[in-house]
Formats: structure tokens, C-alpha cells, sequence
């Protein structure tokens, strides 16, 4: 991936504040993995599960921790504390990521007359925006967003290809909504009637995204019954996930794919949720729990901590019960053994 301009090895070493090993002149123009990096790339080495290929690398310069540098193949370095953090701040800072042109208007867009859209934001082709919408500085609406009756977009998002923004959705400021999602669909709200058939519930309520939150392609947030669904600022949503209607997700936490939260359930603030956990409806998360992938919440967790297994308990728990089972099987085959050697006779 290539740098927005040549830079010297010296001036990143400034940028990420690391130290130069070998020539701080040595001219960087790209950056790339240790496995395809060449002699004017940049990459990083910060994992022991990628020795293999740092050892075997023929990158310009690798961003590294000092006890790595004896190891190294590369005779230029920049040594720091955090190498993949300091690649994130290269790429971030040194490589340029397209973006619609300010103020765009594509003709195939259709746009109410009662929308306010300032004059910064970019409006793609096919994009539908309703009555009452309101769309700040430099948003970027890619091609067939669809943005419903009184919606409300924050300064500096980015919506991408074919998402979804329903009625009365408030979105926060500098978001970042990947393709396919669906914010502020009716909520899964049913009566079921004495004949089995079901009397729909109206969802009446709406979906509040706070500030800087990103969510991942083919996500889908339903809209509140009564009140909002609130994903706090900070929050980070992987593809595919299903967030129900009136859950509240605390600031900064991350929600891996697959993911299925039910109706009301609330998180606290740093929750991390790892691939396919499922959370029950109308429980609570404390502040800062980890859930280990495919764990089922399904009842409340009132402590901070590492969660796993199906009903979800303290990991280490988690552990020692399976250790138990297995154990338990164990004793179980020398019962058997000991029952057939009894029942033949034998003595020991």
C-alpha cells in the first residue's frame, strides 16, 4: 500500500516516537506485511506467531520491540514500544484513504425538499433521503444509502454502499456505517393470540448511535418498542451481528461477529463480546466483562471478569467443570472395567 509521498525512515521514526536502528536516511514508500514486504516497504513485527516470517523478511525497515533487534534480518529499524500500534499510526497519518469529493450531489440521487444536508456532504448515486433528514458537515453517503423520515446524521460519518438509516435514527458524529447494515428496523415484538397467530406490537421507539462507533457490514439494529436502543459512543460492532430492540450497549465496547443480543439486555461500558456469543433478553452485563466466543449469557453477570461457556460462568470455572467432566468420564470406563472384571471372576 503505498504512502501518500516518500518518506525517509528518520521522519516516521519522529512521527511514531521510536529510535533508529541503522539508516535513519533510507527512503520509505510503501508498507506491507513481513511476508511480501521489498526494500522500500515499512512493516512491524509485534507477535512471536509471525517469527517465521520476520525471519525471512526483506523489508526497508520493520517497526520492533528492543529485544528484537539482535534477531532481526533488516540493518534498518525503528525500535518501539508498541510496533503494531505504531504501524496503525503510519498508516493512519501516511496513507491516503479515498473519500467522495465535499459537496457531491450524484444526479441519480433522490433528496426531499424538507431535508437539510449541509453543503459539505457527499450524496452518492441512488441515495434516497426522506422528509425531515438531517445531514451534517462532510458526511459521506456512498451509492443507494437509503436514509428514512427525520433521521439524523452526525458530522463526519461515513455511511457506505446499500446501508440503511431508518426513521427517526440518530446517528452520532465521525461513525463509520459499513455496507448492508440495517439501523432502526421494527423490533421483534409479538403477541402471541389464543389461535396461535401473532398480533403485531408497534415499534414505536428509535435507535440513538453515539460518537466514533463503527459498524460492520450486514448489521442489524432494531428500533426500540418505547425509547431508543442506545449503542454508546466508542463502540465497535464486527459484520454480521444482530443487536434487538431497547438493548443498551455501554461506551467502548466491541461486539465480534455473529453476535446475537436479545430484546433489553443491557452492557456495560467495555464489554467485549467475542464470535458468536448469545446474550438473553433483559439482562445486564457489568462494566468491563470479556465473554469468550459462542458463550450464552443467559442470565445476569454482576461482576467484571472473563466469562465463557454455555450458561456462561467465570472462566476459570468454565475450566475446572470441564476438567471435572473429563475426569468423570475417566472414572467412569475404570467403573465399567472394574464391574466386567468383577462379574468374570476376577480378583486383583
Amino acid at each position: 500500500m503505498s504512502l501518500v509521498g516518500p518518506i525517509t525512515v528518520r521522519e516516521l521514526a519522529a512521527l511514531v516516537g521510536g529510535d533508529v536502528v541503522g539508516d535513519g536516511q533510507i527512503v520509505i514508500t510503501h508498507v506491507a506485511s513481513l511476508k511480501t514486504a521489498r526494500s522500500n516497504d515499512l512493516s512491524f513485527f509485534g507477535a512471536a506467531s509471525f517469527a517465521d516470517h520476520f525471519k525471512e523478511t526483506q523489508a526497508g525497515c520493520i517497526l520492533l520491540r528492543s529485544d528484537a533487534v539482535e534477531r532481526s534480518p533488516c540493518a534498518t529499524m525503528i525500535v518501539v514500544s508498541d510496533p503494531y500500534a505504531a504501524f496503525v499510526k503510519v498508516v493512519t497519518n501516511l496513507v491516503s484513504v479515498p473519500r467522495m469529493a465535499p459537496g457531491a450531489r450524484h444526479s441519480t440521487a433522490v433528496i426531499a425538499s424538507s431535508a437539510f444536508i449541509h453543503e459539505t456532504a457527499a450524496i452518492g448515486p441512488g441515495c434516497v433521503i426522506a422528509d425531515g433528514v438531517t445531514i451534517d458537515a462532510d458526511v459521506e453517503l456512498h451509492a443507494n444509502v437509503v436514509v428514512e423520515q427525520r433521521a439524523r446524521i452526525g458530522e463526519s460519518t461515513v455511511v457506505h454502499a446499500n446501508a440503511t438509516i431508518a426513521s427517526d435514527t440518530v446517528v452520532g458524529v465521525h461513525c463509520i456505517i459499513h455496507s448492508g447494515a440495517v439501523l432502526g428496523s421494527d423490533g421483534f415484538g409479538y403477541i402471541e393470540n389464543h389461535d396461535h397467530t401473532y398480533t403485531k406490537i408497534p415499534q414505536i421507539g428509535n435507535v440513538v448511535i453515539g460518537d466514533y462507533v463503527e459498524i460492520g457490514a450486514n448489521v442489524t439494529i432494531d428500533r426500540a418498542a418505547l425509547g431508543s436502543t442506545v449503542i454508546g459512543s466508542g463502540v465497535k460492532i464486527d459484520n454480521l451481528v444482530q443487536i434487538a430492540h431497547g438493548v443498551v450497549i455501554g461506551d467502548h465496547s466491541a461486539i465480534a461477529a455473529q453476535t446475537g443480543v436479545s430484546g433489553g439486555a443491557v452492557l456495560g461500558k467495555r464489554t467485549r463480546l467475542a464470535g458468536q456469543v448469545g446474550v438473553a433478553g433483559h439482562v445486564s452485563i457489568a462494566d468491563d466483562v470479556i465473554v469468550l466466543g459462542q458463550s450464552g449469557v443467559t442470565k445476569s453477570i454482576l461482576e467484571p471478569g472473563i466469562y465463557s461457556g454455555s450458561p456462561a460462568q467465570p472462566h476459570m470455572k468454565q475450566l475446572r467443570n470441564e476438567a471435572a467432566v473429563r475426569d468423570i468420564l475417566g472414572m467412569h470406563q475404570q467403573i465399567r472395567e472394574l464391574a466386567d472384571s468383577l462379574g468374570r471372576g476376577e480378583t486383583r
